[in-house]
């Protein structure tokens, strides 16, 4: 029972951490559309 609430707790702190990364995985992938869709723009003209 001790080593499930550990494991629970050190699950519950990665996921708190994961969340800042996720952040930044989404800020990546927004500018990559942006520039996918300003070469689609300038290619299309």
């Amino acid at each position: 029972m001790r080593m499930m609430k550990r494991l629970l707790l050190l699950t519950f702190i990665v996921s708190l951490m994961a969340c800042n990364t996720f952040e930044g995985i989404g800020k990546d992938i927004r500018a990559v559309g942006g520039t996918i869709e300003k070469t689609a723009s300038k290619n299309k003209k």
